[in-house]
């Protein structure tokens, strides 16, 4: 009970002394644990932030900009809350225009057909958890295979790796899964 208290108390003070953006820094949260170790992986290269956006968007549509390997949760006002994003490498990027139809926590995962053809190596069913490449959070897209989910690999945010689906940090992941809901408009801007 005394470490409990006293990591809430370091977080406090933490808090407090102005540490910047606290989950890449490791800061403990209010459950004493520490954010980085507890989602997996570690802070995104491209960090969280409000910027300006002029779109013909409504609040609350997300926008993804696979060329500038950007997500854009839309926030009104002309503004929207920017994140960094992996997008799909080569002759695996698309676009197109879906709902968000089903939202997963430590989602388990069950590699397509057609990855296993190109990837013979890969399980045949993850459950969720830290180890699964879908990371904390996964939120799926209309009828398709893809999805916008997290990853333990933070060093692929900004780059072109994935089969088709967007990767955020855990962190990133966590905090747009808790903003939008089933039914979000999903806009994927392919370039």
């Amino acid at each position: 009970m005394i470490r409990f208290f006293a990591a809430h108390l370091t977080a406090i003070a933490l808090l407090l002394a102005g540490a910047a953006d606290a989950s890449a820094a490791g800061m403990y949260d209010f459950t004493g644990t520490s954010t980085s170790s507890y989602l997996g992986g570690g802070a995104s290269p491209i960090p969280r932030a409000t910027v300006m956006y002029n779109g013909n968007y409504a609040p609350g549509t997300i926008v993804v900009n696979t060329a500038e390997r950007r997500l854009y949760l839309v926030l009104g006002n002309g503004q929207a809350l920017r994140y960094g994003i992996g997008v799909g490498r080569d002759g695996f990027r698309w676009g197109g225009v879906h709902k968000i139809t089903a939202k997963k926590e430590w989602p388990e995962w069950t590699p397509p057909a057609q990855m296993i053809a190109r990837r013979p190596d890969l399980p045949r069913h993850m459950k969720g958890g830290i180890e699964n490449p879908l990371g904390a959070r996964a939120m799926y897209l209309g009828s398709t295979l893809y999805r916008i989910h997290g990853s333990n690999e933070p060093e692929t945010i900004g780059q072109a790796v994935s089969s088709g689906c967007f990767r955020m940090t855990n962190d990133d992941v966590t905090d747009l899964y808790g903003r939008v809901g089933v039914g979000t408009t999903v806009v994927v801007l392919n370039n």
